[in-house]
């Protein structure tokens, strides 16, 4: 029972993805469906095993004992979905048009996710010899992984502050007289810390960061201002390369996959006829890359006050 609680978010969404899948091919093939094809009905309208089993497709890890009692709790979502769906259609929600915009969305993402998904296929594995470069090419990631404990100020500027905001943090004793200086000039600002490992950080940021001795900080571009990162200390925390192999190989396989649909997009865009039109045609530029600047002067760290929660990296070794 307890495995099953831990599935039962995954059934949810699951069902809800799963709740109109079959209704135009049981319509287009026309008859009346078998009962081995049909899980329940709700007034008159039929819920398919393709459904159900559609559903439990999307939910990862899920054990052979649990399939049973899973295939059962998909079924229960599946009706309290087409109740409340048959509820917004008597309630006339189907022509709301929030709700036409939300459709129409969701199709267009499911769309292009299945062309790309069909297009591209399953990357190859890597072979060794790309594991060990890409192992000895991210030492910081590996060899001379850390874990970091890191503060981290959001300052809300426009950019002919910026300038003056760096020339202060390099003045400034220790953080809270940064900070300090920063509500006193009226920054609207965040400050943060946490811990994290070397792959739970941007990896536009990490080689840098990796580099920095303990007590300095980094300047990063932010697109409504500047984000500060105070390097408090670091635990060097090594792995080896069959320890991170296997993390290695799906991140090149999504390298590699990224690749591919970028190219396929950018094949399809140059074939393709698009106008960006009115307060929209600055869309149609490359924006710019955020850019870490050097590395402030080492001060005292303190530890920071009002804090929130440290802004989340990427995912990556697990």
């Amino acid at each position: 029972m307890q495995g099953l609680k831990k599935v039962y978010v995954a059934l949810m969404v699951a069902a809800l993805v799963a709740g109109c899948g079959d209704k135009k091919e049981d319509a287009a093939a026309g008859g009346e469906k078998s009962a081995s094809q049909v899980a329940a009905k709700v007034n008159g309208t039929e819920l398919t095993v393709h459904q159900v089993n559609f559903a439990l497709q999307r939910i990862p890890n899920l054990n052979p004992e649990q399939s049973k009692a899973a295939s059962l709790q998909v079924v229960r979502n599946l009706v309290d979905q087409e109740l409340l769906a048959q509820k917004a259609v008597e309630d006339k929600l189907d022509r709301d048009p929030m709700v036409l915009q939300a459709l129409d969305a969701t199709r267009r993402q499911i769309l292009a996710e299945a062309y790309m998904s069909r297009k591209l296929g399953t990357p190859a594995e890597p072979d060794d010899a790309e594991v060990t470069e890409y192992f000895n090419q991210h030492p910081e990631l590996f060899s001379k992984r850390k874990i970091y404990r890191l503060q981290e100020v959001n300052i809300k500027a426009p950019q002919d502050k910026h300038d003056s905001i760096r020339t202060q943090l390099g003045a400034s004793a220790n953080l809270k007289d940064f900070v300090d200086w920063l509500k006193s000039q009226n920054f609207e600002t965040k400050v943060g810390q946490g811990v994290k490992t070397a792959e739970q950080l941007p990896m536009q940021l990490l080689p840098q960061l990796s580099q920095m001795p303990d007590g300095q900080a980094m300047v990063v571009n932010a697109p409504d201002g500047l984000l500060v990162v105070v390097l408090a200390d670091s635990q060097m925390q090594p792995v080896t390369q069959e320890q991170a192999k296997s993390a290695i190989v799906r991140l090149l396989q999504t390298q590699t996959r990224q690749k591919a649909a970028k190219a396929e997009l950018d094949s399809i865009k140059a074939a393709a006829k698009i106008e960006y039109v009115g307060e929209f045609t600055d869309a149609g530029k490359e924006p710019e890359a955020p850019a870490a600047a050097a590395p402030a002067p080492a001060s005292a760290v303190e530890e920071p006050h009002d804090a929130d929660a440290i802004s989340k990296g990427v995912s990556g070794l697990k």
